[in-house]
């Protein structure tokens, strides 16, 4: 039926599960329901959206690695300069190698090709063209998989719960 996105004790994403798993740890007393949809499970009981744990799990960091793919789904396949979507997108470096910017979350974004060639290698201060995005480095793994069901318009009421989704 849905998917349901679990926080942590703190409030922040933790991972997706099923609604059965959902139901299964709300009612174990394990979760708390914080959103839920119109539908019914069982009577009186919604369909939930976003439980929280009642104890906070800690989870290890885990890097996200810089790929063309990630930078793409970053940008949600967009140039950062005009806004083209498109086959054709190019990566660029906000400050070129050329003059030491190097490779990472915060100096490339996804370009059309027009722009990328427009930019050459200067700043975009220095080309005049601002970025629609500051670039930045997901904040974890999880993200793009809720960023797809946000986009997706499928669960517009997990937006608040991501930093940095626009």
């Amino acid at each position: 039926m849905s998917k349901v996105l679990v926080l942590n004790a703190s409030y922040e994403p933790l991972n997706i599960t099923s609604w059965r798993r959902a139901v299964v740890l709300i009612i174990k007393g394990k979760a708390e329901q914080i959103e839920q949809r119109e539908e019914q499970i069982y009577p009186d009981f919604p369909l939930p959206t976003v439980i929280r744990l009642r104890h906070y799990v800690r989870i290890p960091y885990k890097d996200i690695p810089l790929t063309r793919r990630n930078l793409l789904h970053r940008d949600n396949h967009t140039c950062q300069y005009c806004g083209y979507t498109g086959d054709t997108l190019t990566l660029d470096h906000v400050i070129p190698r050329s003059r030491g910017g190097g490779d990472s979350w915060e100096n490339i974004v996804s370009a059309c090709v027009r722009c990328n060639v427009k930019k050459g290698s200067r700043t975009p201060r220095e080309a005049e063209m601002p970025l629609s995005n500051q670039p930045r480095k997901p904040h974890s793994s999880l993200y793009f998989e809720i960023s797809r069901h946000v986009r997706g318009g499928v669960h517009q009421e997990w937006r608040r719960y991501v930093i940095g989704l626009n």
